[in-house]
């Protein structure tokens, strides 16, 4: 099994210890993974702003970077989101690499089906459920939808010794991050963000975690304007956690 890294832009250059944590877990389990250097942008930010032919020339590229891998796998949903639901549509043909590009929760979740005992990590922890993760990429049910309840991060948190897991109210209710919309509609996305930074203090947690850095930046940049004592961390460096 052929298994790429894809690290994007924003993980680079604000949250690169995710990245770290990505590569050190994936050692620890013993995928032989590849990092490709010459990897660009997926384009998300320039078809979310409206610019969609702005978008295809790093599709095309992605496509051609990553086509020989069995898997692409990144720690951020958001960004598998738009490789998988948008790269068809922006090429108007067959893709290869939408198909095989899956998120760090559904890989270790689903694909290497990963049950044995992972890292330490002895805190009460609140379960972010970003929205992409959850209704484009199935890591746990929609509150709105009439299906059994689950939740593969809380799954694959519950492999880490001395962790509590809890979710807030309004479990899976957007934090108002949403890519372009934090800058255009930015009095909204604040207030939706206190809202749910809120909401998780209110579980008592020390820590927040979640699948994507972007969520998790708004969220912490939230937190820290309202003067709260909460922490942030992606879920792989959770589960990485004294490994």
């Amino acid at each position: 099994m052929k298994v790429a890294l894809f690290i994007p832009c924003y993980i680079d250059a604000l949250s690169p210890e995710v990245g770290v944590a990505c590569w050190s877990l994936f050692k620890h389990l013993g995928v032989d993974v590849s990092y490709p250097k010459d990897q660009t942008c997926c384009g998300q930010p320039m078809a979310n702003a409206g610019f969609e032919d702005k978008a295809v020339p790093l599709a095309k590229s992605f496509e051609e970077k990553f086509r020989d891998y069995d898997y692409v796998v990144a720690p951020s949903v958001s960004c598998i989101s738009f490789v998988k639901v948008h790269y068809p549509h922006l090429l108007n043909e067959p893709c290869v690499v939408s198909q095989r590009a899956v998120d760090m929760v559904t890989f270790l979740h689903d694909i290497l089906k990963v049950d044995r005992p992972l890292g330490r990590f002895p805190y009460k922890v609140s379960l972010h459920n970003s929205c992409h993760g959850v209704r484009e990429l199935g890591l746990s049910s929609p509150s709105e939808m009439n299906v059994p309840q689950f939740n593969k991060m809380a799954d694959l948190l519950r492999l880490v010794e001395g962790i509590e897991v809890v979710e807030p109210e309004r479990k899976d209710e957007c934090c108002g991050f949403g890519g372009m919309f934090c800058v255009e509609e930015r009095a909204v996305s604040e207030r939706m963000g206190r809202d749910k930074v809120k909401r998780h203090a209110e579980t008592g947690a020390q820590y927040v975690t979640g699948p994507d850095p972007s969520c998790l930046m708004h969220l912490g940049r939230c937190a820290k304007k309202m003067g709260l004592d909460l922490q942030f961390r992606h879920i792989v460096e959770i589960l990485a956690a004294g490994l």
